[in-house]
């Protein structure tokens, strides 16, 4: 039966057995020398390979595309990759490290492909999952129905097996995923690894608070992998090496968490202990599409991917990234994609605990499946559908009545306009928190516009442009719906009404 696979959500689960679970044969590598090592810069898709260069072997790029790229497609042949129709080729990184980073290899068409073909299909002998690690699929199911983490569990693994160096089985794809370091298409990183200075460069932006909370989540990880350890010793008996939190610091760890996070696939309809996958040929060598159709797919003991258009030798293959925003994109794989069909911002809407009458209006808000304090998605060019979405939530804050409250938990569906005066206040009230919202970010929208054109801006900073202009967009937008609406309303010489309950935007 054929599953398909999406980029899964790098979410940070709780892990309390993991421990058990992660063979010790994975601890006794030289620890990974300093994270300097995750200061790099970005290139340009324009950088990539022309497709005369994959077809004429005698060029200085082939040659060194081949001899980088050798060791890895070899260990790949020798342990069963059957042949295919594709490439490993680089791109330079023209801003790293004073020059000094190795170019990025990338999964290339090896020769003319039709929508249809199968570029290539990993055996499962080259794939690791949970239950390759662990060796017992009973187990790995087991932790995974109980929210355990399977990012750090084959973060864990990579590292101990890293210790082996050339002794272990993975070692050359370990040393390909070092040479990525969780960068994909554009040579940046998550923002997980960026210093505070890089930090600011999503001032004003949802995305700052949440590399703090991801961050948390991680080191709440490495903080519970000793325990995980002990608690899993009888799977470790043949495997004599130090605990984790002694093996490896924090950052280390982080640092191969967010590798882990940004090359991992979720593959669809397969057993929960192979659901998380690492693919030699996959992510970050793939090149990520919001509105591709292409997915790796598992068939048997296999997975594979099945192109959905046409390529040119040398073009790079583009797969799925799922469904994510471009700010999930950004933490996850270090990319935001401007053609996003799924990006979207997100309004947190909360109904005053002060009111009266506050759960009352929280049994109406339920009733028309809303909670208290809810979130209100965005999407990008919905905007006007998400202020309809919003308003009967809104309405509720401008209700002091009893009469008209009662009025309201008797009749079934969504709050109508109340009163002219309270329809104004409560478009009013939207369009000042966005205007507040957009006075968040240090630098306008045309400021980004200018700096974007110029191209010289420093490669995470051009990444961390990309993300806020494309929020700023969708405020902007939404702000015009709101202010349409008010434009419709039939009499504009109304006065806001005064709401001393309005419900919280934030």
């Amino acid at each position: 039966m054929a599953s398909s696979a999406s980029v899964s959500p790098a979410a940070s689960f709780s892990g309390t057995h993991l421990r058990r679970l992660l063979p010790r044969f994975l601890l006794r590598l030289p620890r990974p020398r300093s994270c300097c090592r995750l200061h790099l810069a970005a290139c340009h898709a324009d950088t990539l390979l022309s497709s005369s260069e994959v077809h004429d072997p005698s060029s200085a790029a082939a040659r060194r595309s081949a001899s980088s790229a050798g060791g890895f497609s070899d260990w790949m042949h020798k342990h069963g990759l059957p042949p295919g129709k594709v490439a490993i080729l680089e791109r330079p990184v023209p801003c790293s490290r004073g020059g000094k980073d190795r170019p990025l290899h990338y999964v290339a068409a090896g020769q003319d492909l039709e929508a249809g073909d199968v570029a290539f299909e990993v055996p499962m002998s080259l794939v690791v999952t949970l239950e390759r690690v662990l060796g017992d699929e009973s187990i790995a199911e087991l932790l995974t129905t109980n929210k355990l983490s399977e990012l750090a569990c084959l973060a864990l693994y990579l590292m101990y097996e890293k210790k082996q160096g050339k002794d272990s089985l993975w070692y050359p794809y370990i040393k390909e995923l070092d040479r990525q370091r969780g960068r994909g298409q554009l040579a940046v990183e998550s923002p997980l690894l960026w210093t505070e200075s890089e930090l600011d460069y999503l001032n004003g932006s949802p995305m700052r608070d949440e590399v703090v909370v991801r961050d948390e989540g991680i080191r709440r990880e490495y903080n519970e992998l000793d325990t995980l350890w002990f608690m899993a010793g009888s799977l470790f008996k043949q495997y004599p090496f130090d605990v984790p939190t002694e093996a490896f610091p924090f950052e280390i760890f982080k640092q191969a968490f967010v590798a882990v996070q940004s090359c991992v696939v979720h593959l669809q309809k397969v057993s929960l202990a192979r659901r998380f996958a690492l693919v030699p040929l996959g992510p970050p060598l793939l090149t990520y599409k919001s509105n591709c159709k292409a997915m790796l797919t598992a068939v048997d003991d296999s997975v594979r991917l099945v192109v959905d258009r046409r390529y040119k030798a040398g073009e790079p293959i583009i797969v799925w990234c799922g469904p994510q925003p471009n700010s999930r994109l950004l933490l996850n794989y270090g990319f935001v994609d401007e053609d996003n069909p799924y990006d979207r911002i997100e309004i947190e809407a909360s109904l005053n605990t002060e009111d009266p009458q506050y759960q009352e209006k929280r049994m109406v808000a339920q009733r028309n499946g809303k909670l208290a304090i809810q979130k209100f998605q965005v999407c990008v060019g919905k905007e006007k559908e998400t202020i309809s979405e919003m308003l009967p939530y809104l309405r509720l804050g401008y209700i002091s009545d009893p009469d008209e409250m009662q009025c309201i938990l008797s009749s079934e569906g969504d709050t109508c306009p109340v009163s002219p005066c309270s329809e104004r206040a409560v478009l009013d009230q939207l369009v000042v928190y966005l205007k507040s919202r957009l006075a968040g970010y240090p630098t306008s929208l045309d400021e980004d516009e200018a700096m974007l054109a110029d191209g010289n801006l420093e490669p995470k900073k051009e990444v961390a442009t990309r993300l806020v202009r494309l929020e700023k967009r969708m405020l902007h937008g939404y702000l015009q719906a709101a202010n349409e609406f008010i434009s419709g309303l039939p009499d504009h010489t109304v006065s806001p009404c005064h709401a001393l309950y309005a419900p919280e935007l934030k």
